[in-house]
């Protein structure tokens, strides 16, 4: 028995409810009456065609609605179908495509099958056809009463998304030989974003470094920028300085070449390098910076390079 209510809203497709559904409309459908007999030898009239008549957009929750009437040459529909609860925000169905339509023998139970491809819902009906109709009376000028040609198929030749709002609406054509629709269906009303989720807590503080240590200090060519490279290793600052040398300076004329000196340049720097370098006026900056560092704490250690680098020149 065809049971408007079903499938609720917001319900899975499950195959033997939907077959019930189905042969529930076939049963409306057997229960349209034939075309009458002719008279004084006409033919007998039969189902030419379908027309669907309008579909209507009912509120969510409302039972869903058809009727059957027969004009005389044509079965007639008129659907009520009730548009979906507004949802969140999800990707929708848009299209429901049939795969295929078999004709069964007549008393065999209809049967459709359903898949989802991930983009659209795909049927597979198989539907009996009805009993052969009787034969006409002869008619009246020698004319054997036929049978009209009658329509086995229904194709779904569309299925177009509308804007909310939008009534729902199908355009039913009849080529001859299967009943062809487009149907036009509203999608449902955008849902609300979800709120803000609460803010996290503060995170722990990290080690302070205690100290800064000089690895490294590259002379340059005179005219070059100097430059300074740092880096961190969880508890000390590291500074690695290149520093141009001063130009040589002005003398009064080039003189003749001197006799060579009683010290080696391998002696030369040997007491160069024990002996006290300009950079032993500038104090250790010795400081504990502050995660993150204050702009005084930046501000000392830039100071504390200029001296530096001012005590390096020569």
């Amino acid at each position: 028995m065809f049971d408007p209510t079903y499938p609720p809203t917001n319900a899975e497709i499950e195959s033997a409810p939907l077959r019930s559904q189905f042969n529930g409309l076939k049963d409306l459908i057997d229960a349209v009456p034939a075309g009458p007999p002719g008279q004084n030898g006409s033919d007998g009239t039969s189902v030419s065609g379908a027309i669907m008549d309008g579909v209507n957009t009912l509120n969510p929750g409302d039972a869903a609605q058809a009727s059957v009437s027969w004009d005389g040459a044509n079965v007639r529909f008129t659907f009520g179908i009730p548009r979906g609860q507004d949802g969140a925000s999800a990707t929708p169905i848009t299209s429901f495509i049939v795969d295929g339509v078999s004709t069964l023998n007549p008393g065999e139970a209809a049967t459709v099958q359903t898949s989802f491809d991930g983009a659209s819902v795909r049927f597979t009906f198989g539907i009996p056809r009805g009993n052969d109709g009787s034969q006409g009376q002869q008619g009246s000028n020698g004319n054997d009463g036929g049978q009209g040609p009658p329509f086995t198929n229904f194709i779904v030749d569309g299925v177009n998304m509308l804007n909310p709002s939008d009534p729902a609406s199908v355009n039913v054509n009849f080529d001859g030989n299967a009943v062809r629709m487009i149907f036009n269906i509203p999608r449902g009303f955008t849902g609300n974003d979800g709120g803000t989720g609460a803010q996290g807590g503060p995170g722990p503080q990290g080690p302070p470094f205690a100290n800064a240590i000089v690895d490294s200090v590259t002379t340059l060519n005179p005219g070059d920028n100097a430059t300074v490279q740092t880096s961190f290793d969880g508890s000390l600052v590291h500074f690695q300085f290149a520093i141009p040398r001063g130009f040589p300076g002005n003398d009064g004329g080039s003189g003749p070449q001197g006799a060579p000196g009683e010290v080696t340049n391998m002696q030369l720097n040997s007491a160069i390098n024990g002996t006290s370098n300009n950079s032993n006026a500038v104090n250790t900056l010795v400081m504990t910076v502050s995660d993150p560092p204050t702009v005084g704490e930046v501000q000392a250690i830039a100071s504390k390079l200029d001296e530096l680098i001012l005590a390096l020149r020569r």
